[in-house]
């Protein structure tokens, strides 16, 4: 039974390798005709081929671009009514022969809606009459019987994550759109918590003056158990923060580095981040500039508080 599972695996990834290797300029209009598509993406199939075209449809929702599943047989008995010409139709058939989807076919075109076909056969009545086609053929499904669709469901299923993964970056689309898109559920609540809600705040986080020496600041880290302080001038305005990373680059060429005053060795003018921002942007701007804490500021850039990456990680988004 091992040998079988691993066989049926080996197969399905092969299958992909191969419609990998096959991708052309197809594909890339298929994804510039969506991203300037003025109205919705429909995607339709019959059998399995429909259950695929389920899971495109919500992907591309979720991801920005406006997109239903609607059954091959359900659209030739009413559902038609629902697409209009500024509209998209994917059309998903391996054989590209299936009853239903040829019916749709002359109807669409007197809509005037735009179709792609995701077909494994390139020379089927559906890829003749569509305006490009997605090529999902198989060598071979990995059904021991030949006949259940495996290999080819998971070419197709594939296809419409690569389709939605280049729309999302043609689109520009963004984790806070992402979290827009997302509202309930533990997703949801993490993808909507805003820096203000998760970083330190009041006495949880080390602020020292700028005279205070580098070895007073040390002992202010180790006991907040932060990574860094923020320096404060005589004002008690923000003006740098000391970190690790300072820590280890001055310690080698400077002996007398514990009895400096902090403000000589700090990182001035450092990277923050307003307290209003989504805290999964935050996450993105810490791996983006390889920090692990960030300090926080109002709308008068006034500082309010400390973000850690150890504080991402407590709430679930790491």
């Amino acid at each position: 039974m091992l040998d079988k599972a691993k066989e049926v695996i080996k197969i399905e990834a092969q299958a992909l390798t191969q419609f990998a290797r096959r991708l052309d300029d197809n594909f890339i209009q298929a994804v510039d005709l969506i991203a300037r598509c003025r109205g919705r993406v429909i995607i339709s199939g019959m059998g399995k081929a429909g259950l695929v075209g389920n899971k495109i449809a919500a992907t591309l929702s979720s991801t920005g671009t406006p997109s239903i599943s609607m059954h091959s047989a359900d659209a030739v008995h009413g559902d038609l009514g629902q697409v209009t010409r500024k509209d998209i139709l994917i059309l998903i058939s391996n054989s590209g022969e299936t009853d239903e989807t040829k019916r749709l076919i002359p109807l669409i075109k007197k809509i005037g809606s735009k179709i792609i076909a995701m077909t494994g056969n390139p020379q089927s009545n559906l890829a003749k009459h569509s305006d490009m086609v997605l090529n999902v053929s198989v060598k071979k499904e990995g059904c021991p019987l030949g006949l259940a669709p495996m290999a080819s469901t998971t070419t197709m299923l594939a296809c419409g994550d690569a389709l939605a993964a280049c729309l999302i970056e043609r689109k520009g689309f963004q984790q806070k759109d992402f979290a827009f898109y997302h509202p309930a559920g533990s997703l949801g609540r993490k993808l909507h918590m805003r820096v203000e809600d998760i970083m330190r705040k009041d006495d949880d986080f080390p602020r020292v003056t700028a005279d205070t020496t580098v070895k007073n600041v040390l002992l202010a880290i180790t006991r907040s158990r932060c990574g860094s302080a923020c320096v404060l001038d005589s004002r008690g305005r923000f003006i740098g923060i000391f970190t690790d990373g300072d820590l280890r680059r001055h310690i080698e060429s400077d002996p007398d580095l514990l009895n400096r005053e902090v403000k000589k060795v700090m990182t001035r003018k450092p990277i923050t981040i307003n307290k209003d921002k989504l805290a999964v942007e935050a996450l993105e701007l810490l791996n983006r500039r390889q920090i692990d804490e960030i300090p926080v500021v109002n709308g008068q850039n006034q500082l309010v508080g400390l973000l850690d990456i150890q504080d991402l990680l407590k709430v679930g988004l790491l």
